[in-house]
């Protein structure tokens, strides 16, 4: 008897060793698979052209016949710090769509702010809806004596120098459009001179009826 169940034993498959089970087979696969297929770093994304700080972030509610609609509406500040600023105001789905759409609306609004010594050329008194401001020229080290909204556009523009004063208003959005409209009416050393010899070609101004 002893002797048949030796023989029989040594019939027996051998036994697959320890940790070569369905580890093994998976490290198969492992090493099956195709190359680049793992997770990578992501793909650093281009710096922009112009630097971005947000203004103004709320949501807004519409109410339609189906019912109220929200959303978010997002006022941007874009510009390069070297006499190039910008302003948007967008609405979208979620916050990240509202300021990208902010984004693209400013930069299709950037415009070139002259500058003489290291401030601006000369004073200007701009209306926007209930917002009146007062954007004026400062004397080298005197810095940006602004707040809010003009402050925010002036750094962003790249001036060093100017004195501002808001009245009557408290509207994010209007100042900032009376900000930027100010800075449109900027006009160079150069520019005022032609003006006064009459040799400067200036845009057509829009005729407003006001009968």
């Amino acid at each position: 008897m002893a002797m048949e169940n030796n023989a029989q034993s040594t019939n027996l498959p051998a036994r697959p060793p320890r940790g070569g089970g369905r580890g093994a087979g998976r490290g198969g696969q492992h090493d099956q698979r195709r190359p680049g297929r793992g997770r990578g770093k992501r793909d650093e994304r281009a710096p922009r052209e112009f630097e971005q700080k947000i203004l103004d972030l709320a949501r807004v509610t519409r109410v339609t016949a189906g019912g109220k609609r929200m959303s978010f509406r997002c006022a941007l500040v874009i510009g390069d710090k070297k006499g190039r600023v910008g302003f948007g105001v967008a609405k979208g789905a979620d916050v990240q769509i509202a300021i990208e759409k902010a984004y693209k609306q400013a930069k299709k609004h950037v415009l070139v702010v002259p500058l003489l010594n290291q401030t601006l050329p000369h004073p200007v008194w701009v209306k926007f809806g209930s917002a009146l401001i007062l954007v004026k020229p400062a004397p080298e080290g005197t810095g940006l004596k602004s707040g809010g909204a003009v402050r925010m556009i002036l750094e962003f523009a790249g001036v060093p120098n100017a004195v501002s004063k808001i009245v009557n208003s408290s509207n994010k959005i209007n100042i900032a459009k009376a900000t930027l409209e100010a800075l449109k009416q900027m006009r160079s050393i150069k520019t005022k001179a032609s003006i006064v010899e009459g040799t400067a070609t200036l845009e057509p101004q829009p005729v407003v009826d006001t009968i």
